[in-house]
């Protein structure tokens, strides 16, 4: 009796002394082999409830009150490839051995284990799931794109690729595709195949910003990315730039087109290196012929990446062309916008071009003008600052790009407008002049007949005339008008309204 007194005051010194220790540390539950005497020692609560787990049945319980001590088992129940925690009541410590009760929870977590919910048992409290997809991308879109300024055509990307390429998962828990990241592979190796191996790339590039973004808010996501387990396709950065010996030809297709409007805006993508984006969006007020700059407010990266692009010679001469073209085409859209168009926006909206009418344009342009800057001699920090790049390295972080501008920069560009526009008139022995003047051409030559001549009216089978004999190419099938097109995305003949301009000045 002695002994079996002094055991018990032992165990229950060592309760207590753990039952402080988990009060100090809640995250560390009380674990001990439960059996009839160790479950006697433990104190009832003071208030609400705590657990103390058997050490060595994982979901076997003893759940202690402040005048009650229930036996339970508990374990997670899977049906399909859902998954919840089920908690079954045993029986309470005065009608049942904890030997009994070890038996019975052993039974029941088979039964769980089988996918069989026991009779009695009772759906544990859920689990954080975390956000669904569709609050994340909110949440992402509201708090870090649009708060940090990022363009609207990067918002429509990232919309594209979660409400359109990912919409079936929507609704779907990001906790399960946390758990689960074969699901997340497996998809991105169906829309490689779907969409192709660039969207699908991108796709997945989205899911796992906006994955972490989640994370930081609901600790409860699993740590990894689902997105680890993809196996990305390779991406190949597309050589499609021009070289030297490739601008005769281009500048011939591109004074070929019936356009005026969008053959300035070609030849300034070329001249510049902007983005199409960035350029189409481009106002009156944004020129400053007086300091020879051209604002574009809102490029990749948004308006804290605004810049200014240093104008040399051929470009002011391109951009008031496209602005008196604009104003003879579109007098109320050319008030706003340089490159003016009959649209919805008021500006050009589509600038493709069919590849046998202008091989190269777009972002083509973007990287034939890094090209020929480098056949130019300009050196690779010049190339990174006219084109809005970030220099890499502490010590060319330290370069103001503002206070380079009117002089070192404007020279840089001068230079290789020139090398361009002379590369682009270079003809090789036995070949004919050149067609027209433009580039070259004053801004009240537009349309002229031998300095600007259209290419052959397929209405009467030949040109308006200042092309040699036997120059130029031959005249084409007339193409129908499409219905609902407007001046901005087709060939029109504005040759009479550009010679009555010019007549009035």
């Amino acid at each position: 009796m002695v002994l079996a007194a002094c055991a018990t005051t032992v165990l229950t010194t060592v309760l207590a002394f753990r039952m402080r220790s988990m009060d100090r540390s809640r995250s560390d539950p009380l674990r001990l082999a439960l059996t009839d005497r160790s479950v006697a020692a433990l104190p009832f609560s003071g208030g609400g409830q705590y657990i103390a787990r058997d050490e060595s049945l994982p979901g076997f319980f003893v759940m202690v009150g402040a005048r009650s001590k229930t036996y339970y088992a508990q374990g997670d129940l899977w049906q399909g490839s859902q998954r919840r925690s089920v908690k079954v009541r045993i029986g309470g410590v005065d009608d049942i051995s904890a030997r009994e009760a070890r038996a019975e929870a052993k039974a029941q977590l088979a039964a769980i284990a089988k996918g069989k919910p026991p009779e009695g048992s009772v759906a544990a409290p859920k689990p954080d799931t975390g956000p669904t997809l569709r609050e994340a991308w909110a949440r992402y879109r509201d708090v870090h794109m649009e708060r940090r300024g990022r363009s609207a055509a990067t918002i429509a990307s990232y919309k594209d690729h979660v409400e359109r390429m990912l919409r079936d998962w929507l609704d779907l828990p990001l906790m399960t595709l946390g758990e689960n990241p074969r699901m997340v592979a497996d998809r991105h190796d169906k829309m490689s195949q779907a969409h192709g191996p660039y969207a699908a790339n991108g796709a997945m590039r989205t899911l796992r910003a906006v994955y972490n973004h989640a994370r930081k808010t609901c600790r409860a996501l699993p740590a990894d990315n689902p997105t680890f387990g993809v196996d990305w396709n390779v991406e190949r950065r597309r050589d499609t730039a021009m070289g030297a010996s490739d601008l005769p030809r281009w500048f011939t297709e591109a004074g070929r087109l019936r356009h005026p409007i969008r053959r300035e805006f070609h030849l300034f993508l070329l001249l510049s290196g902007s983005r199409p984006g960035a350029l189409l969006e481009a106002k009156v007020e944004h020129v400053n012929f007086g300091k020879r700059l051209l604002r574009i407010p809102n490029p990749k990266g948004g308006p804290s990446r605004a810049f200014d692009i240093p104008l040399s010679r051929p470009m002011m001469r391109c951009l008031v062309r496209a602005m008196r073209a604009s104003r003879l085409m579109h007098p109320k859209e050319a008030r706003t916008w340089i490159f003016a168009a009959n649209s919805g926006v008021g500006h050009l909206v589509e600038h493709d071009e069919k590849r046998d009418t202008l091989f190269k344009w777009g972002n083509d342009l973007r990287q034939s003008y890094r090209t020929l800057g480098q056949a130019c001699g300009l050196s690779e920090i010049d190339m990174h600052l006219m084109m809005n790049h970030s220099i890499p390295g502490v010590n060319a972080g330290y370069i103001t790009r503002a206070k380079l501008l009117g002089d070192h920069l404007l020279t840089a560009q001068e230079n290789l407008s020139r090398f361009i526009i002379d590369m682009g008139r270079v003809r090789r022995r036995n070949e004919l002049p050149p067609e027209r003047a433009w580039p070259l051409l004053p801004s009240r030559k537009l349309g002229d007949p031998v300095l600007d001549p259209t290419p052959p009216d397929p209405r009467v089978g030949k040109g308006y005339g200042g092309r040699p004999k036997g120059g130029g190419p031959a005249p084409t099938a007339p193409r129908a008008k499409p219905v609902g097109a407007v001046a901005d995305d087709w060939d029109v003949d504005i040759r009479p309204r550009y010679l009555a301009g010019a007549s009035r000045r």
